[in-house]
């Protein structure tokens, strides 16, 4: 079908064309007005933000680290301290030829294999935002030498700011811990931009991690006007950064050294208490690594030593640490005793041994003591006095009174990682092994062997409130005013019982005779102790293999001692333990340890003159034995070392755990062949 033709006339062009324009007009209008818009938003409302942005363009701003807080004594001394660092950082982001840049940093700064050798795994294992420590502490020689090279090392970046220092070395590395660059994990965790910044070092262990807060501050801030290409034009104003607070400790900066020195090449530990508020005066647990190593990035031959040394320097001993208590519970549980109504003058006959069914439980004195009270078994450390007790009483009768002592508790320190030990009873073992308690296992906890496990913590716990009747809380960190201790409502004849007994120990014929101080007018009361690892067996004796020197180092005794001073007036209580001491050698025994420690307190001149006369037998102080042990196995090293672990914090726990595994167990049976006090 044809449609009808239709006519144009001009009147309908003209009407056409008038609406087209129309429409395209206010099409036009339409985005003029949303152009408009938009203009006045991004120059009103969007003002502050775009300005901000070409502010970052033209300016470039640099974190800088915040001065950590000072660690000091409770006299003022300082303990963790800041001083001014040189260092060279590399960024691996903008690193552009590697190995020409770490021949020529190598010359400049006299880096050794071993520092290349960690800077290259360091720059594997990081991510590009991450730097990379080149070298710290230099001279300003050397900063300056690869400063005026800079054009020439992409990536590398010199800083001047500050680097921690702890001037007692390895004497605190335990109790302050160590600082170390953020790992990856930690940045992505956190996000903060402080953490991956050049020269920033947080808390890696100790008080220096769980008081990061407290000692960390807040960062400053660097800018600097550059061109489009990154060129510097000018420096801006620079915020200040705000240093962290200032933490206040309990210790006595001269005992702690003092003690750390006084073990001498012993693998061990030493507590000091102030017996009216708990404070704790020395924390030391010996041999340890040096926290300015530490801090500074340590290398492949250290982390082996360290690692593999089986003194297990990484471990805090103090807190860590397990061991039997050995003789030392002895006027803890004559306290028990007397508690329990038994009359202290009852006598007891030792004949060297004691027959229980079929099992024979030796005295550490093979011929007997004879008719013996508790007088004179706790000074004599009679074995067959404190069998007979748990025999007719019972363990349970006793585990209640090594509870009130402070053994077994969990003390609220400001540190990563404790082991509580072990208070055992019938119940304990029943929930724990699904056994009955037997007589033999309360004749071995009654000379401090078998399921009796404690650190050295409680034993100055332990200590210190036999001494005092207080309960005696430790607490390190000095921010609130001196309180005395609680009483524990203990009758004041069994104190007086007791203490008597622990000062006849040092001073009246007892095992303890090497731990008198010798200074006038003050004398110390105390208790040795013996840990066995492990029991001689009849093939050992056959062998002739029945002491400790017959043994290797890892199978000798525990040497213990606990005492506090002055005896007529304790003020301050102490615990050692010399871990596989053995009694072998005098002058590193526990007692004349204690002693010295002890006598730092009330005549430090004739202290330092027994230290320095014992050093010169021992290869000299801390810093040259270990330089010495360092040199030494630096040389025996004939296979390459492989890289210490990327999280050493972490792999650090792990020696340790395994160390403290391997030693948290005595000997099941100790008390079959006695408590060896030989040598005491």
């Amino acid at each position: 079908m044809n449609r009808p033709f239709k006519i144009v006339t001009e009147a309908a062009q003209s009407f056409s064309f008038s609406r087209r324009a129309t429409m395209l007009g206010l099409g036009q209008g339409a985005v003029g007005l949303v152009l408009a818009g938009r203009m006045a938003w991004l120059s009103v409302a969007e003002n502050q933000h775009y300005k901000l942005l070409s502010e970052s363009n033209r300016v470039n701003m640099t974190l800088i680290p915040p001065r950590r807080g000072w660690i000091v004594d409770r006299h003022g001394a300082p303990i963790a301290d800041n001083r001014t660092d040189f260092r060279v950082d590399i960024i691996p982001d903008r690193l552009e030829h590697k190995e020409q840049t770490l021949s020529l940093l190598s010359h400049l700064l006299a880096l050794t294999a071993d520092d290349l050798d960690r800077i290259q795994t360091d720059l594997k294992r990081a991510a590009g935002f991450q730097p990379v420590q080149v070298e710290q502490n230099l001279d300003w020689e050397r900063f300056a030498a690869v400063s005026v090279r800079i054009p020439e090392m992409p990536g590398v970046a010199p800083t001047r700011g500050f680097a921690r220092n702890y001037p007692l070395g390895a004497a605190v590395a335990h109790l302050v811990g160590y600082v170390g660059a953020a790992s990856a994990e930690q940045y992505e965790k956190e996000k903060n931009p402080l953490l991956v910044t050049p020269g920033f070092k947080l808390g890696k262990d100790g008080l220096e991690k769980t008081l990061e807060d407290r000692l960390r501050g807040k960062p400053g801030a660097k800018r600097i006007e550059v061109t489009a290409r990154g060129k510097l034009v000018r420096e801006l104003a620079t915020r200040p950064d705000i240093p962290g607070q200032t933490v206040r400790l309990t210790i006595d900066a001269g005992l702690q050294e003092y003690a750390a020195r006084r073990l001498g090449p012993n693998s061990g530990s030493v507590v000091v208490l102030d017996t009216l508020t708990g404070d704790m005066l020395a924390m030391v647990s010996m041999p340890a690594y040096d926290p300015n190593s530490f801090s500074q990035g340590i290398g492949r031959m250290e982390w082996k030593m360290l690692s593999e040394d089986d003194h297990v320097p990484l471990m805090n001993k103090v807190l860590q640490g397990l061991y039997p208590p050995g003789s030392t519970v002895k006027p803890m549980h004559g306290l028990a005793l007397l508690q329990n109504g038994v009359d202290p003058d009852r006598t007891v006959f030792c004949g060297g041994v004691l027959q229980v069914g079929r099992g024979r439980f030796h005295c550490w004195k093979r011929g007997g003591h004879g008719a013996i009270n508790m007088h004179r078994a706790i000074p004599q450390s009679c074995d067959i006095y404190f069998y007979q007790m748990a025999r007719e009483l019972g363990y349970d009768r006793f585990a209640p009174t090594a509870r009130q002592m402070g053994l077994g508790a969990q003390y609220d320190l400001p540190f990563v990682s404790q082991y509580y030990g072990t208070v055992p009873d019938s119940a304990w073992k029943e929930k724990k092994y699904g056994k009955p308690w037997t007589v033999a296992d309360s004749i071995n906890a009654s000379i401090g062997q078998g399921y009796l496990l404690v650190n050295p913590m409680q034993l100055a716990v332990m200590a210190a409130r036999l001494s005092s009747g207080r309960e005696i809380v430790p607490r390190i960190l000095l921010d609130q005013p001196h309180r005395p201790a609680a009483s524990l409502n203990l009758d004041p004849e069994h104190i007086r019982v007791i203490r008597e007994a622990m000062w006849s120990v040092v001073n009246h014929g007892g095992t303890g005779g090497g731990a008198r101080m010798y200074v006038d007018g003050v004398d110390m009361a105390g208790k040795t102790g013996t840990a066995q690892v492990r029991r001689i067996t009849m093939a050992d004796r056959r062998a002739g293999r029945t002491g400790n020197a017959s043994f290797p180092f890892k199978l000798r005794d525990h040497a213990l001692f606990v005492g506090f001073a002055p005896a007529d007036n304790p003020r301050y209580a102490c615990s050692v333990v010399i871990e596989h001491g053995g009694h072998l050698i005098t002058n590193q025994d526990a007692p004349q340890t204690a002693a010295d420690v002890m006598t730092y307190m009330f005549d430090r001149d004739l202290a330092m003159k027994r230290l320095l006369a014992a050093e010169e037998t021992w290869g000299g102080d801390i810093a040259t034995r270990m330089a010495a042990k360092r040199a030494a196995f630096m040389a025996a090293q004939n296979a390459p070392v492989p890289p210490p672990p990327e999280d050493v914090d972490s792999a650090r726990s792990n020696v340790v755990e395994a160390a403290a595994t391997t030693d948290r167990t005595a000997a099941p049976n100790a008390a079959a062949e006695g408590s060896p006090e030989d040598g005491e």
